[in-house]
């Protein structure tokens, strides 16, 4: 089947009709087998989230991390090894009396997932292992021209295919996590809209699970909302409970971290750090708006600062960022200003927010040096001074990979939460090889 063809093939977007609200039905008392089964639920749940975000463990860790008895551990251990989802081995006592631990490792090849990004500039995809370990990667840069619903699919379908092969893990593939630049209806994987990739009212999560032929869970989000989760989870604000998140390229987007926990909002539309109006006097935003703060520090507003057209693209920015090295007052000229629009942003998400980190990422995490000093003086005429003085600006730590390795951990949630019903279901996925 050729590239057209296949597009062709894709199911027409469906008409979406109001749920029906129904009566909850008046809660049951759970009988003693099903309280045991709920009780072991909760319990592998608890290992197997610690094993997954943590990594190697002794039983010893296990226990103060969970509340477990070494006892409940010991059984619930052998059955994930069972499973093939960790393997244990013996450590030696480092200096401390009594027997040694065992150390409990997450196994990669146990269970994997696929983390897929959207952007306007590329797509990307991911093979990640349970433990987090990246397996493989692959990201297709396309011009500005490639951005349709079909020819998106199309390329991801190639790309997951090649991926699933090379890495050799496609029958052990438990789910799919999809992050895309627009606003999101995770329920279903309804972009609502995606400006900058010109999308509207796209049902991307039957689309992607049509496409690839998944029998696995599917679930699309916001990819500034999953480089916060990944950035809180593993990288530059893990011991952090209150983050923000700000990336761009060519729009910007955010993710909030709050009491360690996700703001998804009332539908899931939170975070939009991006469309936030910052400007009564500015420009109108491919949003609708006015004056939104992506259209002060968003790829094409630098850009044009610098003497560049707005379209250029990463290759501008890079030339950009050579010129700005070697003091080209242009460059320089267009980050300062960019930089202190960063800063009215950032003094208003640490007014409502409080952080104790925002870390920059994509776009930003790049120019982070060449703005601080326009920024940080803009933090200090607009932030509140006590949330000022607590908060830490930092570069991303995962740099592009941060939104891949967020869709992968939002992929492992059904696994993290319920291992039961996993285990009961587990079945080698269905995702046909390449036509």
């Amino acid at each position: 089947m050729t590239s057209s063809q296949f597009c062709r093939s894709l199911p027409k977007s469906p008409r979406w009709e109001a749920a029906q609200i129904l009566p909850l039905p008046a809660p049951q008392p759970l009988g003693p087998g099903q309280r045991s089964e709920t009780i072991r639920r909760a319990n592998l749940a608890a290992i197997v989230t610690e094993v997954h975000r943590h990594g190697a463990l002794s039983r010893s860790e296990i226990v103060t991390r969970t509340g477990l008895t070494r006892g409940t551990i010991r059984g619930l251990i052998g059955e994930l090894t069972h499973l093939g989802l960790v393997s244990e081995g013996s450590v030696a006592a480092l200096g401390t009396p009594g027997r040694p631990s065992s150390l409990v490792e997450p196994r990669r090849l146990g269970a994997v997932v696929l983390g897929i990004e959207i952007t306007v500039d590329s797509v990307a995809v991911a093979v990640v292992g349970f433990g987090g370990g990246v397996l493989g990667t692959a990201r297709m840069d396309r011009p500005r021209g490639r951005t349709s619903v079909d020819l998106t699919i199309s390329d991801l379908f190639e790309i997951v295919e090649r991926l699933l092969e090379r890495t050799g893990t496609r029958e052990a593939l438990v789910g799919i996590g999809v992050g895309v630049d627009g606003i999101v209806r995770r329920s279903d994987g309804l972009v609502h809209l995606a400006p900058n990739l010109d999308w509207r009212e796209v049902p991307l999560g039957e689309l992607l699970a049509e496409a690839l032929g998944s029998t696995v869970p599917l679930v699309v989000a916001n990819g500034a909302d999953l480089g916060a989760l990944a950035e809180h989870r593993r990288g530059a604000a893990v011991l952090a409970d209150n983050v923000v998140y700000l990336s761009g390229e060519v729009g910007v987007g955010g993710g909030v971290i709050v009491d360690g926990r996700p703001l998804r909002g009332a539908a899931g539309y939170a975070g939009e750090i991006g469309h936030m109006p910052v400007n009564p006097d500015g420009v109108a935003c491919p949003c609708g708006s006015f004056g939104c703060l992506e259209t002060e520090i968003g790829e094409g507003a630098l850009l044009v600062r610098a003497g560049h057209a707005a379209s250029d693209g990463r290759s501008a920015v890079d030339r950009l960022l050579v010129e700005a090295a070697v003091g080209v007052p242009a460059a320089l000229s267009a980050l300062e200003t960019t930089g202190r629009w960063l800063g009215v942003g950032l003094a208003t998400l640490i007014n409502v927010f409080n952080p104790e980190v925002i870390v920059l990422g994509g776009l930003f995490g790049r120019l982070h040096p060449f703005m601080t000093a326009s920024m940080e003086a803009e933090l200090d005429r607009r932030a509140l001074r006590p949330s000022r003085e607590r908060v830490r600006i930092v570069q991303s730590a995962l740099g592009v990979d941060a939104t891949l390795i967020g869709a992968a951990e939002l992929a492992f949630e059904p696994l993290l939460s319920n291992p039961i019903q996993w285990t009961q279901s587990r079945v080698a996925p269905s995702i046909p090889q390449a036509i």
